[in-house]
Protein backbone atom coordinates (compact mmCIF):
# COMPACT_ATOMS: atom_id res chain seq x y z
CA UNK A 1 0.00 0.00 0.00
CA UNK A 2 1.09 3.57 -0.88
CA UNK A 3 1.93 4.94 2.39
CA UNK A 4 0.91 9.15 3.55
CA UNK A 5 2.24 11.01 6.61
CA UNK A 6 0.12 11.20 9.58
CA UNK A 7 0.74 13.46 12.68
CA UNK A 8 -1.55 13.01 15.91
CA UNK A 9 -1.50 16.52 18.09
CA UNK A 10 -2.72 16.63 21.69
CA UNK A 11 -2.48 19.56 24.04
CA UNK A 12 0.97 18.13 25.58
CA UNK A 13 2.55 17.94 22.28
CA UNK A 14 2.95 15.63 19.11
CA UNK A 15 1.35 11.69 20.01
CA UNK A 16 2.87 10.42 16.37
CA UNK A 17 4.22 11.76 13.39
CA UNK A 18 5.61 9.51 10.55
CA UNK A 19 4.33 7.02 7.88
CA UNK A 20 1.07 5.24 7.73
CA UNK A 21 -0.32 3.59 4.69
CA UNK A 22 -4.50 3.16 7.10
CA UNK A 23 -5.99 4.64 9.88
CA UNK A 24 -9.44 3.95 11.19
CA UNK A 25 -10.64 6.51 13.77
CA UNK A 26 -14.19 6.84 15.14
CA UNK A 27 -16.12 9.80 13.95
CA UNK A 28 -19.21 11.50 14.77
CA UNK A 29 -20.81 9.38 12.40
CA UNK A 30 -19.49 5.75 12.27
CA UNK A 31 -15.73 4.61 11.73
CA UNK A 32 -13.96 6.05 8.94
CA UNK A 33 -10.75 4.43 7.26
CA UNK A 34 -8.31 6.74 5.71
CA UNK A 35 -5.77 5.85 2.89
CA UNK A 36 -3.14 7.53 0.52
CA UNK A 37 -5.03 9.84 -1.74
CA UNK A 38 -8.01 10.02 -0.08
CA UNK A 39 -10.26 12.80 -0.82
CA UNK A 40 -10.18 16.18 1.51
CA UNK A 41 -12.29 15.08 4.38
CA UNK A 42 -12.94 17.30 8.04
CA UNK A 43 -14.89 15.25 10.74
CA UNK A 44 -15.16 15.86 14.52
CA UNK A 45 -13.94 12.39 16.41
CA UNK A 46 -15.64 11.26 19.53
CA UNK A 47 -14.67 8.95 22.29
CA UNK A 48 -13.25 5.51 20.05
CA UNK A 49 -10.57 3.46 19.45
CA UNK A 50 -8.39 4.16 16.50
CA UNK A 51 -6.16 1.86 14.47
CA UNK A 52 -2.93 2.70 12.29
CA UNK A 53 -0.56 0.39 10.62
CA UNK A 54 3.23 1.30 11.18
CA UNK A 55 6.03 -0.65 9.49
CA UNK A 56 2.86 -3.20 8.37
CA UNK A 57 2.35 -4.04 12.03
CA UNK A 58 -1.56 -2.26 13.33
CA UNK A 59 -1.23 -0.22 16.72
CA UNK A 60 -4.24 0.28 18.29
CA UNK A 61 -5.08 3.53 20.61
CA UNK A 62 -8.44 5.58 22.49
CA UNK A 63 -9.15 8.91 21.33
CA UNK A 64 -11.02 11.07 23.95
CA UNK A 65 -12.79 13.54 21.26
CA UNK A 66 -10.55 15.77 18.45
CA UNK A 67 -11.15 16.73 15.07
CA UNK A 68 -9.39 14.77 11.72
CA UNK A 69 -8.03 16.74 8.72
CA UNK A 70 -7.42 14.53 5.86
CA UNK A 71 -5.49 16.15 2.37
CA UNK A 72 -4.37 14.14 -0.47
CA UNK A 73 -0.64 13.75 1.28
CA UNK A 74 -0.96 14.16 5.06
CA UNK A 75 -3.87 13.13 7.96
CA UNK A 76 -3.72 15.66 11.09
CA UNK A 77 -5.53 14.28 14.32
CA UNK A 78 -6.01 16.94 16.53
CA UNK A 79 -7.30 15.03 19.97
CA UNK A 80 -8.25 16.01 23.31
CA UNK A 81 -6.11 12.63 24.57
CA UNK A 82 -4.25 9.95 22.45
CA UNK A 83 -3.17 6.72 23.99
CA UNK A 84 -1.43 3.60 22.45
CA UNK A 85 -3.46 0.35 23.97
CA UNK A 86 0.00 -0.85 25.72
CA UNK A 87 0.42 1.90 27.58
CA UNK A 88 -2.82 2.52 29.09
CA UNK A 89 -3.08 1.79 32.87
CA UNK A 90 -5.38 -0.64 33.08
CA UNK A 91 -5.85 -0.22 37.26
CA UNK A 92 -5.98 3.76 36.74
CA UNK A 93 -8.87 3.25 34.11
CA UNK A 94 -10.89 0.73 36.00
CA UNK A 95 -10.71 3.25 38.92
CA UNK A 96 -11.67 6.22 36.73
CA UNK A 97 -14.55 4.15 35.31
CA UNK A 98 -15.61 3.37 39.31
CA UNK A 99 -15.64 6.84 40.36
CA UNK A 100 -17.58 8.13 37.41
CA UNK A 101 -20.14 5.59 38.04
CA UNK A 102 -20.38 6.97 41.30
CA UNK A 103 -20.70 10.74 40.57
CA UNK A 104 -22.91 10.06 37.49
CA UNK A 105 -25.35 8.38 40.49
CA UNK A 106 -24.92 11.20 42.65
CA UNK A 107 -25.56 13.89 40.03
CA UNK A 108 -28.46 12.06 38.54
CA UNK A 109 -29.86 11.76 42.36
CA UNK A 110 -29.34 15.63 42.48
CA UNK A 111 -30.95 16.42 39.24
CA UNK A 112 -28.00 18.18 38.29
CA UNK A 113 -27.51 17.92 34.41
CA UNK A 114 -24.15 19.69 33.88
CA UNK A 115 -22.48 16.50 36.29
CA UNK A 116 -24.68 14.39 34.41
CA UNK A 117 -22.82 15.06 31.49
CA UNK A 118 -19.53 15.39 32.92
CA UNK A 119 -19.78 11.78 34.79
CA UNK A 120 -21.32 10.59 31.36
CA UNK A 121 -17.81 11.86 29.30
CA UNK A 122 -15.61 10.69 31.86
CA UNK A 123 -17.34 7.12 32.24
CA UNK A 124 -17.63 6.89 28.17
CA UNK A 125 -13.70 7.61 28.56
CA UNK A 126 -12.88 5.07 30.94
CA UNK A 127 -14.31 2.74 29.19
CA UNK A 128 -13.07 3.66 25.80
CA UNK A 129 -9.34 3.17 27.71
CA UNK A 130 -10.61 -0.34 29.40
CA UNK A 131 -11.73 -1.51 25.78
CA UNK A 132 -8.66 -0.32 24.09
CA UNK A 133 -5.97 -1.62 26.65
CA UNK A 134 -7.66 -5.53 25.62
CA UNK A 135 -6.60 -4.73 21.64
CA UNK A 136 -2.56 -4.43 22.73
CA UNK A 137 -0.44 -6.80 22.15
Amino acid sequence: MTPFRLEILTPDGVFFSGETDNIVVRTTVGDKGILARHEPYVAALTIGKFKVRIDGEFRFGAISSGVIKVDRDKTVILADSCEWAEEIDLDRAVKAKELAEQKLEEFEKADNDRGVAVAEYKLKRAINRIEAYKLRK
